[in-house]
C-alpha cells in the first residue's frame, strides 16, 4: 500500500507543468499591451497594424494583438498592464468578458478606439465593411460602464453627420494626456448624441456643425473613467488609417495608452512615426538612367540609425557633398562623358574625404572610362564591350541562386546563406586584393558577390545583389545593405 501511494505522489508530481516567469517572452521595462481585434465594422485589418506600430516606435511598449478575443482568460490577459479594443462585433462570451471586467476594475488599463464603444449595448450587431447584421444579443452592461457611454437607436439616435475636418477642443488640457498638446485638426467620424455614464472626464470635443448634418453641440471625444482601480481611456477619434495618421490621433492615442497603463504619461506632445537617432548616418541615394521598382526605397527606410534622401541625376553631384552627407549609395548608371567637371570634381573629393562609398548592383556599370574610378575606387568594372584583356560582362534576369556570406567581417557577421532570385552578372573584373564579402555559385553568375574594395582613403563596398522586389523586400538584404552603409560610416 505505501509503495502503491509512493507511485502516485511521484506519477501526480511528473504531470504537474512547471511555470516559465514571462520575463523571458517580454521586452524588459516595457509597458504591455494587448490590442483586443478581428471583428469590426471598420477596416481593422489596416488600422490594428499602425495602432501596434505607433506604440512600438516609441521605444516604451512591448505589443501584442489577438484577433479572437473570445477565447481569452485571466490567465491570457495577466502578464499585460493595458488593452486596447480596436474591436466592434459580437459578444465575447463570459469567460472573456469575466476576464476583461476583472482585469480592469482590479487596476489595469484599458483604452478604446472609435467604433470600440458600439457593441455590446442594445444596439445590433453590426458586421464587415460597415454592414447591419439585424442580430440583437443581450447587453452586457459593464462594458458601458467601463467605456462611459453606449449608442441608442432612440432619439436623438447616436451615430455621426457626413465625415469631415474640424477642431479638437481640449476640456482639461492640463490632464496627463492633454499636457503640451496643442487643439488640433482632424479629418474623422465625428460622433454625437452619446448615452454617457456617470464618472467619466471629459479631456477634449468638437462642434457637431449642423450645416452638415450634426446637432449643432459641443460633442464630447477624448475623455477618461475611473473603473474599480483600474484607468480608462476612451477616443471616439480613428475612423480609418488616414484619421489615425493624423499627429492630434497619434499623440492623444499614445499617450493615452500610456495614462491608462501606469497613470502617468512621459511621452512627447508630437509623437515621431519616423524616429530617427540624433546621430543617425546622413545617406544620400543616388538613382537614375537605369529603371527600377519603387520596392528599392523600403529597403533604406524605417532605420533609426540611418537618414536617407534620394537625389537622381543630373543634380545629384552639383554640389559638394562633404558636409551634408556621410555616405553615398549609388544606385544608377552613368558615364563620366554625362557629368560637367564639377560634379566629377565633387564625387572625388567625397571619396577622397573619407566618406562611405556603397556601390549597389547595377552602378557597378558607372564611370567605366574613368579608370581611377573603377579601378582604385570602386576595385571593379562592369565590361560592357571586351577589350584586350577584359572579356564584356553579362548579365541574366530572374535567376534563383545562393548567396553565401564570408566569415570575418562586421558586414556579414551573423548573416546566415540566403536563397535570392535576383539578376546575376557574369566576367565583372575585379582586384585581385578585394576583400570578398559574398560569394554564389551559379553559371550566369561570378563567385564573387560582394566586396571590399582596397582603395585607403575611404570605405568601399560593392553589392552585387539587389535589382527588383524579391530582394529589395527581404529583411537579409535589408540588413545587408544596412550595415555595408554603417561601415562605411565608421559605425559598425
Amino acid at each position: 500500500m505505501r509503495s502503491l501511494l509512493l507511485l502516485f505522489a511521484l506519477s501526480a508530481s511528473a504531470q504537474q507543468i512547471a511555470p516559465v516567469p514571462d520575463k523571458f517572452f517580454f521586452e524588459e521595462g516595457k509597458i504591455r499591451v494587448l490590442i483586443l481585434t478581428g471583428r469590426n465594422n471598420h477596416d481593422w485589418r489596416v488600422t490594428t497594424p499602425y495602432l501596434r506600430s505607433v506604440l512600438e516606435l516609441t521605444g516604451k511598449f512591448d505589443v501584442r494583438v489577438t484577433e479572437e478575443v473570445s477565447g481569452v482568460s485571466a490567465e491570457t490577459l495577466r502578464p499585460y498592464d493595458v488593452l486596447i479594443s480596436n474591436y466592434c462585433g459580437p459578444r465575447w462570451g463570459p469567460q472573456a468578458e469575466k476576464a476583461v471586467e476583472e482585469f480592469v476594475r482590479e487596476g489595469k488599463g484599458l483604452v478604446v478606439v472609435h467604433a470600440g464603444s458600439y457593441p455590446f449595448g442594445e444596439t445590433a450587431v453590426l458586421s464587415e465593411k460597415m454592414g447591419r447584421t439585424g442580430v440583437y444579443q443581450e447587453p452586457w452592461a459593464s462594458w458601458g460602464n467601463m467605456v462611459g457611454a453606449i449608442w441608442s437607436d432612440k432619439d436623438p439616435r447616436t451615430g455621426h453627420a457626413q465625415r469631415h475636418a474640424y477642431e479638437v477642443k481640449w476640456q482639461d488640457p492640463q490632464h496627463p494626456i492633454a499636457a503640451g498638446v496643442k487643439s488640433f485638426t482632424i479629418s474623422d467620424e465625428l460622433y454625437h448624441n452619446f448615452r454617457l455614464k456617470p464618472g467619466i472626464h471629459i479631456l477634449a470635443s468638437a462642434f457637431d456643425s449642423p450645416k452638415i448634418g450634426g446637432n449643432g453641440k459641443e460633442e464630447p471625444l477624448l475623455w477618461t473613467k475611473p473603473y474599480g482601480k483600474g484607468r480608462v481611456f476612451h477616443t471616439a477619434l480613428g475612423h480609418d488609417l488616414d484619421a489615425m495618421m493624423s499627429p492630434g490621433f497619434t499623440a492623444t492615442y499614445a499617450r493615452g495608452v500610456e495614462w491608462a497603463a501606469k497613470d502617468a504619461v512621459t511621452l512627447p506632445a508630437v509623437i515621431d512615426t519616423n524616429p530617427k537617432n540624433s546621430d543617425a548616418v546622413r545617406v544620400l541615394l543616388v538613382t537614375g538612367g537605369h529603371d527600377h521598382e519603387l520596392s528599392l526605397y523600403a529597403a533604406f527606410d524605417k532605420f533609426r540609425d540611418m537618414r536617407v534622401n534620394v537625389d537622381p541625376h543630373p543634380h545629384a553631384f552639383a554640389n559638394d557633398l562633404r558636409k551634408a552627407y556621410d555616405v553615398i549609395v549609388l544606385y544608377d548608371s552613368i558615364q563620366v562623358d554625362q557629368l560637367p567637371e564639377k560634379h566629377r570634381t565633387n564625387i572625388q573629393n567625397f571619396v577622397e574625404s573619407g566618406k562611405g562609398l556603397i556601390v549597389l548592383h547595377h552602378a557597378i556599370i558607372d564611370f567605366a572610362s574613368w579608370e581611377w574610378w573603377w579601378k582604385e575606387v570602386v576595385g571593379g568594372k562592369y565590361v560592357l564591350r571586351a577589350e584586350p584583356g577584359f572579356p564584356a560582362s553579362s548579365y541574366q534576369h530572374d535567376v534563383e541562386f545562393v548567396a553565401t556570406p564570408k566569415a570575418g567581417h562586421p558586414i556579414t557577421k551573423g548573416l546566415p546563406q540566403m536563397r535570392l532570385f535576383d539578376e546575376t552578372y557574369k566576367n565583372v573584373w575585379h582586384r585581385p586584393d578585394v576583400q570578398v564579402l559574398l560569394t554564389g555559385e551559379h553559371p550566369t553568375s561570378d563567385l564573387e558577390l560582394g566586396w571590399v574594395s582596397p582603395y585607403q582613403k575611404s570605405r568601399v563596398v560593392y553589392l552585387q545583389p539587389g535589382h527588383g522586389r524579391p530582394s529589395h523586400e527581404m529583411p537579409w538584404f535589408r540588413q545587408l545593405v544596412r550595415r555595408s552603409i554603417l561601415w562605411s560610416a565608421g559605425r559598425l
